[in-house]
């Protein structure tokens, strides 16, 4: 088995290509080590050490670094439990696999949301999974849309310009109502 690595924005955080599938279909965040309970996969990963976040896409695991650790020491250990686990035949995530996507919204500005939405998945969300992470809707109030961000976007310096210059803008020009962007924690 061969893994790719690549950078991606984020220098706390890299991205790692098993070269077979990791999630049918959504994202799966673990921003904890306790997060990681209903994946063997994270749960190996978090074990390596100087791991503080995994991400899952459908072709990638991005892997976030403490502070204090260098990718040199760390790295080989977070390909060695990426290796073992597919090896070992077992499933990435126990039980159900709650994907994690776009948060429900209901009121009268629901057309709104749905084109929100729409933009998000078919315009921002690619681009960031080529980064490492994704993008999800989180809600919107009086013209403001909150966004959560997760794996290699979460953190990222390049994120607030990411957010107001791409996102914002995208947003603002297709749909009228759209006034500012704004991040929320998980």
């Amino acid at each position: 088995m061969f893994i790719q690595t690549e950078s991606t924005p984020n220098p706390a955080t890299l991205k790692f290509l098993p070269g077979q599938t990791v999630l049918e279909m959504g994202t799966a965040d673990f921003p904890s080590e306790t997060a990681a309970a209903k994946s063997p996969l994270a749960r190996r990963i978090f074990a390596a050490g100087g791991v503080t976040g995994v991400f899952f896409g459908t072709d990638f695991v991005t892997v976030t670094k403490a502070e204090d650790m260098d990718w040199q020491h760390i790295k080989p250990a977070i390909l060695g439990a990426i290796m073992e686990h597919y090896q070992s035949g077992a499933a990435v995530i126990e039980g159900e696999q709650a994907a994690s996507g776009h948060a429900e919204h209901s009121g009268e500005d629901g057309d709104i949301v749905r084109q929100i939405k729409e933009l998000l998945d078919t315009r921002v969300r690619p681009a960031v999974a080529q980064d490492g992470g994704d993008i999800t809707f989180h809600g919107f109030d009086r013209g403001i849309v909150y966004l959560h961000m997760q794996g290699a976007c979460a953190g990222c310096p390049s994120s607030t310009l990411t957010l107001k210059m791409g996102i914002e803008n995208l947003l603002r020009h297709y749909i009228p109502e759209v006034l500012e962007v704004r991040p929320v924690a998980a």
